[in-house]
């Protein structure tokens, strides 16, 4: 059985804003109690117990039992509110849980044996797809995390929620889907050199055609253009030996503008291209 953290609240018999920000001047911070067909509550929690439970970490997926006037009630809290510049709780929300009753709630997941995994040691990079799981289980048996052993994981491999193995009374809310939570990838040092090469300029096929002002548009043909070797004296690019252009348009078109003068636009750059 998880063990239940314990606080302690006052009721606050007023609601509203001007309840809340009176509180807060006060030192503590406001809440609310509702769920389990029962009435919400209002309360205020002591800001320095609030913000010690916060920080022992996994805060919205631990159970409380908050003492509320010398009354027990078992919580779950669902939101915890922080101001936006100081980054401090500020308001806080908590579900009643019945003795039955099952809760929804996310488990962090955690990665072991990284020196393990031949992947990893070759340079590849542990790609996280899933840093919490979304399980239902009973209040009383919330996993503290989920385990995932990465020995013996090579690049290309991945790792699924099958290879997890789920306390009992614990089930994922998705279903019917072995869904991914980790992968081990590639880097680009681990990749080989012709991998990374860009490929040959062959695939596009271009012609040129007269277009309304003057300008020359492009469409798609089968012929392709062959560089003569001799320079365009605009643009310095070698130029073609027929009105039809291929996939090289791209190279030509970065060399003339880099060559140029920023002012340069399409047009100007199309017609240096084409110039013998």
């Amino acid at each position: 059985m998880a063990q239940l953290g314990e606080l302690k609240a006052t009721a606050r018999p007023r609601a509203g804003k001007g309840a809340a920000r009176q509180a807060r001047r006060e030192g503590k911070v406001p809440g609310v109690i509702y769920g389990d067909g029962k009435p919400p509550e209002t309360i205020v929690i002591d800001y320095n117990d609030l913000w010690k439970q916060v920080l022992k970490g996994h805060f919205t997926s631990t159970v409380f039992d908050v003492e509320v006037d010398g009354k027990k009630n078992c919580v779950l809290p669902r939101e915890l509110q922080v101001d936006p510049v100081k980054d401090l709780p500020i308001h806080v929300d908590f579900m009643r849980i019945g003795k039955d009753g099952r809760i929804r709630v996310e488990v962090a997941v955690r990665f072991i044996n990284e020196a393990l995994s031949p992947g990893l040691k070759r340079g590849g990079v542990l790609n996280i797809v899933r840093h919490d799981i979304e399980v239902t289980c009973p209040y009383d048996k919330i996993p503290p995390y989920f385990e995932v052993d990465l020995a013996g994981l090579d690049i290309g491999r991945s790792v699924h929620i099958s290879a997890v193995k789920l306390p009992e009374g614990v089930e994922t809310v998705i279903k019917g889907r072995d869904f991914t939570i980790a992968t081990i990838a590639g880097s680009a040092s681990w990749m080989p050199a012709a991998a990374i090469a860009s490929p040959p300029c062959t695939s596009t096929k271009m012609r040129a055609r007269p277009s309304r002002g003057g300008n020359r548009a492009m469409s798609r043909d089968n012929d392709v253009r062959k560089p003569t070797g001799r320079p365009c004296a605009a643009s310095g690019v070698p130029a073609m030996t027929a009105p039809r252009a291929s996939g090289c348009i791209t190279a030509v078109t970065i060399a003339a503008r880099t060559d140029s003068a920023a002012s340069w636009g399409p047009t100007r750059v199309m017609r240096a291209w084409y110039a013998v």
